[in-house]
């Protein structure tokens, strides 16, 4: 009997520690960019899906949105179609709009479909384009001073999340491939995942917005330090941005944007990590970068006193 309740005990203080957290995100909707190397590892999605069911059974409300480059440029080399980049961004024709339809919602968001309801009949797949859940316009980048044009590339100009918030209501777990569809001339558009998933968070009043990455998180000096930024505000971070590496600024921004209207928090966490969403949000120490408002309560180091974020900057 001793030895029994001796190799419990780890396991009930484990438990408990999560209890703050547990209460304080208790109804809340969080939004969860999948991407990644989580996005290929078996193990590593299978982790995902076990973390995101666990929040909703610990009282949350997971938002899923997804993005699918790997498998994109795996399926467009099979269909012999050439993947061109231009300011960052891969230049999309019809042809090549159809083959990223078919991946997203017919291959990505299935999968993912299929590893969370092996747990309960919880997780429905929708893309952009259901109940006009997304609305984009043609996204034209500037390059030298020119707008180009990159084909089916979108720029988001609506949200509407009534069908998210339905599902939600129903106790269920929407997957939402990043696809929109444009009211100016009916086509369907192929929207940045990290883009997405920051609209949706601020558009849901999210209380926290989560971007999965291949990184530990915002490094303060890279290449010279790999010391991680655990907390920094809206405003700090807007003065970093010009210095990020391209993959980072997408994923930046969207964090930028979801803080500035509305959402508590928005961590970017380390996708490679198994079970690194648990981490982040029912421990003390947290992983990854996190972005706070800017603003009183919200000093970095302090985030625990303040019922939001869970100052990363003490551990």
């Amino acid at each position: 009997m001793s030895a029994r309740k001796h190799t419990a005990l780890p396991k009930a203080q484990i438990l408990i520690e999560a209890l703050p957290w547990l209460t304080r995100h208790n109804g809340k909707t969080v939004v969860i960019k999948f991407g990644g190397n989580a996005m290929i590892d078996e193990d590593l999605k299978a982790a995902f899906a076990q973390d995101v069911v666990f929040l909703r059974h610990a009282g949350l409300k997971p938002v899923v949105v997804h993005g699918g480059g790997p498998q994109i440029s795996a399926q467009l080399d099979k269909h012999g179609l050439v993947s061109e980049f231009k300011a960052g961004l891969r230049v999309t024709t019809p042809e090549a709009m159809d083959v990223v339809r078919m991946v997203l919602a017919g291959q990505v968001q299935r999968e993912l479909v299929g590893l969370l309801n092996q747990h309960g009949p919880l997780a429905v797949g929708m893309t952009g384009e259901d109940a006009h859940t997304i609305t984009a316009t043609q996204h034209r980048p500037e390059i030298d001073g020119e707008l180009v044009d990159i084909g089916r590339v979108g720029e988001i100009t609506a949200i509407d999340t009534g069908a998210i918030e339905a599902l939600l209501e129903d106790g269920r777990i929407p997957v939402i491939s990043s696809i929109a569809r444009s009211a100016d001339d009916g086509h369907v558009y192929n929207v940045n995942a990290d883009t997405a998933a920051a609209a949706l968070a601020a558009a849901l009043n999210a209380e926290t917005l989560m971007v999965l990455t291949d990184v530990e998180g915002l490094y303060a000096d890279w290449p010279s330090s790999d010391e991680v930024i655990s907390q920094l505000t809206a405003t700090e971070l807007e003065k970093l941005l010009p210095e990020l590496s391209s993959g980072m600024v997408p994923k930046m921004e969207g964090c930028l944007h979801a803080v500035r209207n509305g959402v508590h928090t928005a961590r970017v966490i380390d996708g490679r990590v198994q079970h690194s969403i648990l981490l982040e949000i029912f421990t003390d120490e947290g992983i990854g970068t996190m972005v706070v408002p800017d603003g009183p309560g919200h000093r970095p180091g302090h985030g625990h006193g303040h019922g939001q974020g869970q100052g990363q900057g003490e551990s």
